[in-house]
């Protein structure tokens, strides 16, 4: 069979991008090749005393918003996931959640940062990552307010995924030995292609890709092609079921703390993020 997208898989900045693909998420048709477009913005933020992670999700029409906030130092989580109205706003640069007596406004700079496009059966999916991105702005739950002035990676994604897609998934930011900023995209089951992929280490202000990843089952470690590993404390973990149907789900995503060493002999000092896992048909 001829390759439908020759130029697959492509991994670069956006000048570079293979022509001929509705490549931006706003121009996607919502089903192509029979698959329903699938596409979302997650915000993650991590840091030393509270951890934020806020997505809008679409799967063909229907729509998803979930947030969630770990107070390191309470030890208390503090999340919500809405279905039929939308507390989230997810606009470049900026983050806002209004739900309830919780609200969450953070603004950041975009960066031009590496996109990544992956043949997948004769479809396509796109996926942006942007880190480590200085975040700062305010939380509020009740009576607790937290001024945040911390580091955050940001996951766009989009395209015509598989029916039935599992995947494996860490992200986090933190700094090496001399307090530079460092930051990884890990992934297994998903634009994961041995060259081209969205595994990514960001470290002296560049992103590289690294060689496939190995996932403990139980999610405690990552260790890389090329050496060297993270181990992951957990703290606390979202979770959640869902069966709708059409849409199955079972997703789980524990925040926590990392340390060891990154390709390249780049050692974590401090390490804050999240691990993943996702086993969904949609």
């Amino acid at each position: 069979m001829t390759n439908p997208h020759p130029d697959l898989p492509y991994r670069g900045l956006a000048e570079g991008l293979p022509a001929g693909l509705p490549l931006s998420p706003s121009t996607m048709p919502l089903i192509r090749g029979g698959r329903l477009r699938k596409r979302w913005r997650y915000v993650g933020v991590y840091g030393a005393e509270i951890m934020i992670c806020v997505a809008s999700v679409e799967i063909g029409p229907v729509r998803q918003s979930f947030w969630a906030v770990w107070d390191r130092v309470a030890g208390r989580l503090y999340e919500n996931t809405a279905m039929r109205r939308h507390p989230v706003r997810l606009t470049p640069g900026r983050v806002l959640v209004t739900d309830g007596d919780a609200t969450i406004d953070l603004a950041f700079t975009e960066q031009d940062d590496v996109q990544i496009v992956t043949p997948d059966a004769g479809q396509f999916t796109w996926t942006r990552k942007m880190a480590p991105l200085r975040v700062r702005g305010i939380v509020e739950i009740g009576p607790r307010l937290w001024n945040v002035d911390a580091l955050a990676i940001v996951d766009d994604s989009a395209g015509y995924h598989a029916r039935h897609t599992v995947w494996t998934w860490s992200a986090g930011v933190g700094l090496d030995p001399a307090g530079n900023p460092v930051a990884w995209n890990l992934v297994a089951g998903i634009n994961d292609q041995p060259t081209n992929s969205e595994r990514s280490v960001w470290s002296g202000g560049q992103s590289r890709e690294v060689g496939p990843v190995c996932f403990a089952p139980d999610l405690s470690s990552v260790s890389f092609h090329e050496g060297g590993s993270l181990t992951f404390n957990e703290e606390s973990r979202r979770a959640r079921d869902e069966n709708r149907l059409i849409i199955r789900s079972s997703y789980v995503q524990p925040f926590g703390t990392f340390s060891g060493t990154l390709p390249g002999a780049i050692e974590v000092a401090e390490g804050y993020g999240v691990m993943e896992k996702h086993d969904v048909y949609w």
